[in-house]
């Protein structure tokens, strides 16, 4: 019932995640992240502690791997399931279940994983994959989003559209970003909406919020949104 997308952007350390899906809420579910331990996407038949488990196995020190080997020796509905993992290294690993629902598959690159199951068929991550890797030069989060316009457009999720969400962590332990749409008409439509309004200001303000390297952030409006100018005229995301 969804296609995913995890991926760690080798140069600044970012990693993300990008679902979308013909169901209701698919961030609520799907995606996890914890900065320095890994991602987790668990979907088709969704088992919500994967994600719990997941990254309380990487934060271990489990690689990906070992993670899906424990997630799946002990659920007796692996068959329905699908999952990815990246651990803290980069390194992924995936499972797609033997009764996961065609079209059904994943794809697995240093640092990249693409799994779907229910979509129109395998051109869907295959375009994905393409798109992912024609956009290195920008960051993280625009390279996910332009990935997942091409899976769409190449079938995308064969029931059709519900919901999309996009979460992407630097060294923090909050997110840059984590945007939702949980039920529109035109759910990638909506999140390209949201993110432009996310680089407006927010993601530039969250870069002088309280942090590991700066504690107490800036907490003097004036100064804050002098940095904010800046930052917006640097053209960072």
């Amino acid at each position: 019932m969804t296609w995913t997308v995890i991926a760690r952007d080798e140069a600044t350390g970012r990693v993300g995640i990008i679902v979308a899906s013909r169901y209701f809420a698919v961030g609520a579910s799907v995606p996890h992240i914890e900065t320095n331990v890994g991602a987790v996407a668990s979907q088709a038949f969704v088992n919500p502690y994967y994600g719990q488990r997941g990254l309380a196995l990487l934060r271990e020190g489990r690689d990906a791997g070992a993670v899906i080997a424990a997630l799946i020796e002990t659920d007796a509905g692996r068959d329905h399931r699908q999952i990815h993992v990246m651990d803290a290294k980069g390194y992924v690993a995936a499972h797609t279940g033997a009764s996961c629902i065609g079209w059904c598959g994943h794809l697995i690159r240093p640092a990249l994983s693409i799994a779907g199951n229910m979509l129109a068929g395998p051109d869907v991550i295959t375009a994905t994959l393409r798109a992912y890797e024609a956009n290195l030069h920008l960051p993280l989060a625009g390279r996910l989003i332009l990935a997942m316009q091409a899976g769409e457009v190449a079938g995308g999720d064969k029931r059709g559209k519900q919901s999309i969400a996009l979460l992407v962590h630097d060294s923090e332990a909050y997110p840059i970003y984590d945007i939702r749409v949980d039920d529109h008409p035109d759910p990638l439509a909506e999140l390209i909406r949201l993110f432009d309004v996310a680089r407006q200001r927010s993601v530039h303000f969250r870069r002088r919020m309280p942090s590991k390297a700066e504690p107490a952030g800036i907490t003097d409006r004036s100064d804050m949104d002098a940095f904010v100018a800046r930052s917006i005229a640097e053209g960072y995301e």
